[in-house]
Formats: C-alpha cells, structure tokens, sequence
C-alpha cells in the first residue's frame, strides 16, 4: 500500500518555552499507509496530542518535516487542501463546535466547501441521524450532554467526508454503550478504507488498531502491532502505561497456577478461558454488613430541574430525583450520557437550585434561595466533567491558589504546593506552565487540586478519570480512599462501573432524571438486569466472577470487586 503520511525528523517546540525543558517532540519519524488504522498511547504530556496536531497542519514543525498525500503541512497554500483530506475529533470537542445550533454546527465546514444547498441538507440530516441527535437539532450545543457533544464533533468532521481522521480520546465522555457503538462506527469506516490516528487511554481500544505507536516524553518509545506492544508488559508499566483488562487478568490467573491459555487479550476469549472448579466445598453466598450506624449527609427529595424553562428549547434534566449519601462514604452515581448526572451534582454544591423539591446538605437547606452559595461551597467542592469550565487564571500554580485566595486561607504557597504533590503535578514543573498547554489528563489534575486544596467536607467529581493515564487513574483511586480515611464524604459520576466497583461502597444509578436505585455496590453491580436496563455495560470482573460461579468456584461475591480481591478469594480453594 502507499505511503499516506510522510513524518521525518520532526521536532517541536512552541514559542516562548524555557530554554531548559526540552523538545515537546523529539526527532519523530514515522510512515503510515493509505487505509491504516494506527493507535497512539502514552502518559499524559507525552506528547500524543501535539503529534497529530501536525498532520492536520495546527501546528508546523520546528525541525524536520510531515506530508500528508504529497502536502507539506507547513505550507499555508497547502492548508485549504489538507483540511478537506484530514479531519479532527479533538480531546475537548466543544473547543470545535461553532455554530448556535447542532444542525448549524455539521452543516458550517460544508457551506465553506461551497458545497449546494441540498446537499448541505441532506449530509446535515444524514450525520444527525447516525449521531443519534436528529431531537436536538434545534437546540444550542452547550446544552448537550458531554456525550451528545462528543457525537456533534463527529459528525461536523465527517459530513466533510475526509480521507484521514484524527481522534484524540474520543470516547473519555462516552458511557459504555455508546462508546462500543462509537467504536463499531469508528472500525467501520476503518473497514471502509479511512485513514484513522486514534489516541487513547484505554488499552482495550487500542488493541482494535492495526499498529500501536507508543509516545514517551516526545519520542517514539515503540511500534508494532498490538500483541507486539502488549507482550511488554514491565516496560509499559514503567512509563505509566497498562496493558488490556482481560489480558491483565488473564496474568493474574496464570500467576494463580490456573490452566489457561497465555496472550489472552479480549473479554470473550478471557470468560471462555475461565476454568472449572472440581473440589469438594460449596459456594458460600454470606453477605457481610459492617453494622455502623449510618448518618445521612446528602438528602434529595423528589427533584425537579428544567433547562431554558418556559421556552421552546426547554429540556427536563431531573425528573423527580430522590439520592441520599451517607457520610463518611464513597459513593457511584451512574448513568449514560444525558441522564442527569452532572445536573444532580450541581445541585448539591448549590450552582443549580431546583424548580421542585427539596435538597439538604449538611445543615444547609440548598434549595433555599436565601442559603449562602459561598457558605455551601465552603462545604462541599466540585471538580467539573471539563476542568477548563473552572479555570479563572492563566498558570498553573495561580489557579490552585485561586480558591484559598478567595477564602482569604493562610500559607497558600505551601497549601498549592501540597495540593498538586497529592495529584501528582511536580511544584517546580508545573506552578509556572500556563492552563493551553497542558494535556488533557494534566488540566484534569489541576481541577483536582484546586478543588483539594480548599479542605471541603464533601467532594463531588465529574468523570475524575477522563483523560488519565493508567497509572495517573490508579493513584487517583487510591487518593480517594485516603480522603475516605481523613472523613471526607465522596461522590463520583462516572461511566466506568470496573472504576466504581474498587472503591465504592454504595451506588446509585440514574436514567432519565431520576435516581432509579441506590444500593451496596456489590448487590447493584450483580444485577445485571437493572445495569442493562439502565444502558450500561456489566464491568467485566463481575462477568468474571459469574462465570466462575457457574463454574463451580465457591467464592463469596461480596469479596470480590476488583482482581486482587478475587485472587485472594481464590487462593483459599486451590488445592
């Protein structure tokens, strides 16, 4: 096949940057042909995003050259021409969306094509349909769910229908159904002959491409094909990297003594590996209950919120949704996209107030509009699906001195410094980088640690690990179980149930403005059903643990959320 792309010796560095750090990217060389399908992995900052941001021609090299079907990227007559061949889903896809209106928003890059008016129409319809988003195509983007935007962007790129899309973790706002429909799309057009460059977090993605391209610190670490990359798994780990969930476990058996077969790399080859139990004893199915005396801390009560009330763009968010939080406790709050999630989370930190219904915090009555907003946030903190919605400065170090700043708290520099050592952001690295520069995953900390920083008793977050690196996702974790341990009470919208099951000790799911259950982790992650019905995906270590079940294994469920527990509770019926 031809060669499409074209990279040599390319090096970058924007302007101005300090004379000590080096190249953002360093002496890349790279080739890839018509029709690839090319993953690309690394820790956040290792320079992923910056990479593909030359193939489209966002950025020009300072050193060496890229081509792109013959057109060197730096050149601004070549612009216009590459922009119709190279599409670009970006890392945060609002930054890309234009126009008042969702349908406006797909049809503006074709009425700069020039292209005729039924056409415009006709592509417009055609990507509303295949976005799911044909009920929203009058309203304004910035009322879409994180998801619903996610979509928008996708379709505004291929109703241009380019011959090479870029992606940059397309599916961090994506709850597990979409993102495996968003997946089948993207394969798809694979399939169709597109050229993809797909970034991405989650290992078990980057297995669907035909080559992986691991970046570390701006150079090309590795590339080959996927089971080539997985296989090395130590070297991986050390960049802060994983490899694929099932192939993980698949280890984890094998490091047990089990009899399954090596290089396991997918779920369903995983569950059909899975062994059978041949001793003696019988399951035990005790439910165990820590016999503490609950204090409720967070009590919603038949809440109601619409946006744009009374008017013809008027969408309901909450329909009578009822959550009550323990303190002390980390709870899931789960749902797909649109489900009410983040609205519900604003409510309880006081930036939305309720049309209907009651909302107590503490000893704070939040849906009284005479209840201080700035005594609630003292209170309660809340890090936003999209950190930059939270942003006030422009460096790094000043916006996590901005809250105590405002709170007039003493020993800021120590606190900033304490803050963002808890997140894992170097103090001497970071305290001077400006917000534009960061990656996603590293803007994502920042949020963290300007929330952190101000003590609060109860703390909300909003997808926490969209846009993280394996190993920056791991220790956000265990951060969360400290904070559990200091009395802080947690919150966590998230999409990723394998997340929730580790540290959670209870779990709401949500669909359709409403809470539909609340429950122990453990009993809500097993029933299957009601997961399914909500339009979520069973994590696949309780697949795991059912199928063992069905095998015969007689392991307590209650004792097994998450793969270390599970092999502990297997190591007790090995013979």
């Amino acid at each position: 096949m031809k060669k499409l792309i074209s990279i040599k010796n390319l090096s970058y560095r924007p302007t101005p940057y300090p004379v000590e750090k080096p190249d953002i990217l360093q002496t890349i060389n790279l080739e890839i042909e018509d029709g690839a399908f090319i993953g690309i992995i690394g820790r956040n900052g290792s320079g992923k995003t910056t990479l593909i941001k030359h193939i489209n021609g966002l950025l020009s090299p300072t050193r060496g050259s890229v081509e792109v079907a013959g057109l060197n990227t730096s050149k601004l007559e070549n612009l216009l021409e590459l922009r119709a061949l190279v599409g670009m889903v970006f890392q945060n896809p609002a930054d890309q969306i234009v126009a008042s209106t969702v349908e406006e928003d797909i049809a503006f890059g074709l009425e700069n094509l020039n292209l005729p008016s039924k056409e415009i129409q006709e592509r417009v319809y055609e990507q509303l349909e295949k976005a799911d988003l044909l009920d929203e195509a009058k309203r304004p983007p910035h009322l879409l769910s994180g998801g619903q935007i996610q979509r928008l962007a996708l379709a505004g790129v291929l109703a241009r229908k380019p011959k090479i899309i870029l992606f940059d973790e397309p599916t961090s706002m994506l709850d597990p159904l979409t993102r495996d429909a968003f997946l089948d799309r993207i394969c798809r057009l694979h399939r169709a002959g597109m050229t993809i460059l797909y970034i991405t977090h989650h290992m078990e993605e980057a297995f669907f491409a035909d080559k992986i391209v691991v970046i570390d610190q701006g150079k090309i670490l590795l590339s080959g094909k996927p089971e080539e990359i997985f296989s090395q798994r130590k070297l991986l780990h050390e960049i802060g990297l994983d490899i694929p969930d099932a192939a993980k476990y698949s280890q984890s058996f094998l490091d047990l003594g089990l009899s399954i077969p090596a290089n396991i790399y997918t779920s369903e080859d995983l569950l059909a590996a899975l062994p059978e139990y041949h001793g003696e004893k019988q399951r035990n199915k005790s439910k165990s209950s820590n016999g503490r005396r609950e204090k409720i801390l967070i009590d919603m009560q038949n809440v109601h919120y619409t946006y744009l009330a009374r008017s013809p763009l008027a969408k309901k968010a909450l329909q009578g949704a009822d959550l009550k939080v323990n303190e002390g406790v980390i709870q899931g709050l789960a749902g797909t996209n649109g489900s009410g999630k983040s609205t519900l989370l604003q409510h309880i930190n006081g930036i939305l107030r309720p049309s209907e219904g009651k909302v107590r915090v503490g000893s704070f009555s939040v849906d009284n509009p005479d209840t201080s907003l700035q005594e609630i946030v003292k209170k309660v903190g809340l890090v936003f699906q999209n950190p930059e919605a939270q942003f006030f400065e422009s460096f790094v170090g000043d916006e996590i001195a901005f809250g105590p700043k405002q709170f007039e708290m003493d020993n800021i520099r120590d606190r900033v410094k304490n803050a963002m050592t808890l997140v894992g952001l170097d103090f001497d690295d970071y305290k001077d980088r400006r917000l534009e520069t960061l990656s996603g995953g590293e803007k994502r900390k920042v949020a963290l640690a300007s929330t952190l920083i101000l003590e609060q008793e109860i703390l909300l977050f909003d997808e926490p690990t969209a846009g993280m690196d394996p190993k920056s996702r791991d220790e956000l974790l265990a951060l969360f179980k400290e904070l559990q341990r200091q009395g802080k009470t947690i919150l966590i919208a998230s999409h990723r149930l394998d997340e929730i099951a580790e540290i959670t000790q209870a779990l709401t799911v949500m669909k359709s403005g409403r809470a539909v259950r609340t429950e122990p982790t453990h009993d809500l992650l097993f029933n299957k059903q009601l997961i399914k019905d909500a339009g979520l995906s069973v994590p696949l270590i309780i697949e795991i643990v059912q199928k063992l079940q069905n095998n015969g294994w007689p392991i307590d469920e209650c004792e097994c959320l998450g793969i270390d527990r599970l092999m502990d509770a297997m190591k007790e019926w090995i013979q």
